[in-house]
C-alpha cells in the first residue's frame, strides 16, 4: 500500500523526526506506519524543510515528491481535530500575515489575479472535475446520492431561499460558468446578471447560456450599477478579503431593492483571521481569505436584517472527495497538458481541503439577508 521507502531515508534526520512524530502521535499517525493515513517519507531533507517552511514546506515537499500519503484527506483530519495546525507556524507565516494586514491585497487593482491563476487554467480541467453544470462550490447533499443531484439541490435551495418568481431581475456575484444563471433563467423564469473575474468562465458562461435572459460580464463587484430583486453569490466571498467586507455589503445594498434578499454562500472559518494558509495563497487561490461570523456580522450591521444562517459544511468533504475521484478519472487525458508536478498540488489541494471540512475547522455558510427584514417573517427552506 505504501510507498517502498529506503533504510537511510528511514534513519535520517532521527532528531527532527522524534519531534514531528511525537506532534503526530497526538492525532494517531505514523511516519512510515501502513495505515492508509500515515505518512511515508521519501527524502531525507524533509524534516528540516517542514520545520523551516510550516504549511509551506509540507505542500511544497509533497508536490515535490517528498511524501506520500494514500489518505491526505484523513491525515489532515486527524491533524486538525488533534490540533496541530497552530503547530507549524513558522516565520513565513507570520511574514505573511503581516503583509495582509500592511496592504489591501483584495484591492480593486487585484481583482482579476485569483481569475487569472485559478479560473483560468483551462476548462478542460473543470469540465471533467465538476458536474454536468460546472459548479465549482460546495453541493447540497441531504437527500442526493451523485453530484449532479446534489449541485442540482443546492441551486434549488439557493431559488428557493431568495423566493425566485418569473420576471425578477437577479444579480450572480461570481457567476462561475453560468450554471446558476441558466439554471435561474430555465427553472424560474428569471433574468439573470452574472459577473466573474475569470475571462475563462466568462467565455464559456455565454455560450452555455446562450438563448436564455442571461447577460454575463467581465467585470468586479465594485463597479455595478443598477438595481436587482434578488442577489446571490456562490463561493465568491472567499475572494473579497476582510478589509473589503463592508465595500461588499454597502455594494450589494446599494443594487438591491427595499423588498429585496441577497444570499451569501461562502466558506466560513471558526475564528477571525486576515490570510488563508501560505500553500493555498501561493499556489491555488491567491489573495484569498476566509471570513468568520463575526467579520461577516460587522460587515452587514446596520445595512441588513439577518433572516438565515445555514451552515452545512460537512457537505464539502463529500463534494472535494467527488471532484478528486472526477480528476483520477479523468487524469489520463489530462496529463499531457497538465503534468504530475500539477496533479500532486491539486490532489494535495483538494484532498487536503476535505480533511478541514471532515474536522470542522471550516464551515459552509448560505446567509440570507434583507434590506428592512421580510415582512411577516421568513421561513427558511432545508
Amino acid at each position: 500500500m505504501g510507498a517502498s521507502v529506503d533504510e537511510g531515508v528511514l534513519m535520517s534526520g532521527n532528531a527532527s523526526c522524534d519531534k514531528i512524530q511525537q506532534l503526530l502521535d497526538r492525532a494517531d499517525v505514523r511516519i512510515n506506519g501502513d495505515r492508509p493515513w500515515d505518512v511515508q517519507v521519501l527524502h531525507p531533507d524533509f524534516y528540516a524543510r517542514l520545520f523551516a517552511h510550516g504549511t509551506m514546506g509540507l505542500g511544497e515537499s509533497y508536490m515535490d515528491g517528498w511524501w506520500e500519503c494514500p489518505a491526505i484527506d484523513e491525515m489532515v483530519h486527524r491533524a486538525f481535530r488533534a490540533g496541530l495546525a497552530d503547530k507549524l507556524h513558522c516565520c513565513q507565516n507570520r511574514l505573511h500575515i503581516l503583509k495582509a494586514r500592511l496592504s489591501n491585497r483584495q484591492k480593486l487593482s487585484r481583482a482579476y489575479q485569483v481569475g487569472e491563476h485559478h479560473y483560468d487554467i483551462g476548462n478542460d480541467l473543470y469540465e471533467r472535475m465538476l458536474d454536468h453544470r460546472m459548479i465549482y462550490s460546495c453541493a447540497y447533499w441531504k437527500k442526493a446520492t451523485s453530484l449532479d443531484a446534489a449541485q442540482e439541490a443546492k441551486l434549488e435551495l439557493v431559488c428557493h431561499k431568495l423566493g425566485l418568481e418569473p420576471g425578477m431581475h437577479v444579480l450572480d456575484i461570481g457567476c462561475g460558468w453560468g450554471g446558476m444563471a441558466h439554471f435561474a433563467a430555465e427553472r424560474h423564469g428569471v433574468s439573470v446578471t452574472g459577473v466573474t473575474v475569470s475571462r475563462e468562465q466568462a467565455e464559456l458562461a455565454r455560450q452555455r447560456c446562450q438563448g436564455w435572459p442571461v447577460d454575463i460580464r467581465l467585470q468586479d463587484y465594485r463597479t455595478l450599477t443598477g438595481k436587482f430583486d434578488r442577489i446571490l453569490s456562490l463561493g465568491m466571498f472567499e475572494h473579497v478579503g476582510y478589509k473589503n467586507y463592508r465595500t461588499f455589503m454597502r455594494t450589494c445594498r446599494q443594487l438591491l431593492t427595499d423588498t429585496g434578499l441577497l444570499l451569501l454562500h461562502t466558506i466560513g472559518s471558526n475564528q477571525s483571521a486576515c490570510t488563508i494558509d501560505p500553500w493555498i495563497d501561493r499556489y491555488i487561490f491567491p489573495n484569498a481569505m476566509l471570513p468568520s461570523a463575526s467579520q461577516i456580522s460587522r460587515a452587514f450591521d446596520g445595512l441588513f436584517v439577518l433572516e438565515d444562517w445555514h451552515n452545512f459544511g460537512v457537505d464539502y468533504d463529500r463534494t472535494l472527495i467527488e471532484w478528486h475521484t472526477n480528476l483520477d478519472t479523468h487524469w489520463p487525458r489530462l496529463e499531457k497538458k497538465y503534468g504530475e508536478r500539477f496533479r500532486r498540488m491539486w490532489r494535495y489541494y483538494l484532498l487536503s481541503c476535505a480533511g478541514s471540512f471532515r474536522s470542522r475547522e471550516n464551515q459552509l455558510w448560505q446567509i440570507v439577508l434583507a434590506p428592512q427584514g421580510v415582512s411577516g417573517g421568513y421561513q427558511a427552506p432545508r
